[in-house]
């Protein structure tokens, strides 16, 4: 028998939603996106609980724990297993991952981009930007990494051939799409917290998504045949 609403709101309480989560930490991480928090669920950054409707709930402890992960990602360039192996060190030895502070980085921290910057660096001007923020393929930031710049000099690229920013939403969406149809295969094992069930998950995504760009490539040159034939 499903749940009742008031006792999914009472298991909720002081629990947060995707929405919520995003709220708090995209300020800080603007690259943090509801795809990139799925992932991290997948490879084991974050285990948050559900409601008996299936829904995400995120506790205080699943934030900091995000918040840890995300910091060791962006200024120290480690990969999601050191991270999340570090992370569980951490629970392991009772400690809360929102009172450790994350050691100093030996590496130059990664390069942000103003908006000045980034036209400059990417060749792009003004209103090609404007276009691919208004139509949701780039993120409006503050600041810009190196990863989009490499983005808005793809567009560049494709805008001299008249492939605007427009044009290109439907490859963000795909995307979105692909990681939720991937969630939708594991579905059976993302509910389960044990760490062989965890380590299964952070195989199997990769792979998944590995097969899903072999598919996609294929889909593209079969069209691209029937156009120059």
């Amino acid at each position: 028998m499903a749940a009742s609403p008031a006792r999914e709101r009472s298991a909720s309480a002081g629990l947060l939603s995707i929405g919520q989560v995003l709220a708090r930490l995209t300020p800080e991480f603007p690259e943090l996106t509801s795809s990139k928090l799925r992932f991290l669920e997948v490879q084991g950054i974050v285990s948050p609980s559900r409601t008996d409707s299936g829904y995400r709930k995120f506790s205080q402890a699943d934030i900091d724990r995000l918040r840890l992960g995300l910091t060791l990602q962006r200024d120290h360039y480690l990969p999601l297993s050191v991270i999340r192996e570090q992370l569980d060190d951490i629970e392991a030895g009772g400690e809360s991952a929102g009172g450790l502070v994350p050691p100093p980085s030996i590496a130059p921290a990664p390069r942000r981009y103003r908006r000045d910057e980034l036209l400059t660096a990417a060749g792009a001007g003004p209103q090609l930007l404007n276009d691919a923020i208004s139509t949701g393929v780039i993120a409006a930031q503050e600041s810009y990494p190196e990863a989009t710049v490499t983005l808005l000099r793809g567009l560049v690229a494709l805008d001299r051939h008249g492939i605007e920013p427009r044009h290109l939403r439907a490859l963000r969406q795909g995307a979105e799409r692909e990681v939720a149809l991937i969630e939708s295969a594991m579905s059976a094992l993302l509910r389960r917290t044990d760490a062989a069930s965890r380590a299964k998950a952070n195989e199997m995504a990769p792979n998944l998504a590995s097969k899903i760009d072999e598919v996609r490539a294929l889909f593209v040159k079969e069209a691209l045949a029937r156009l120059l034939s």
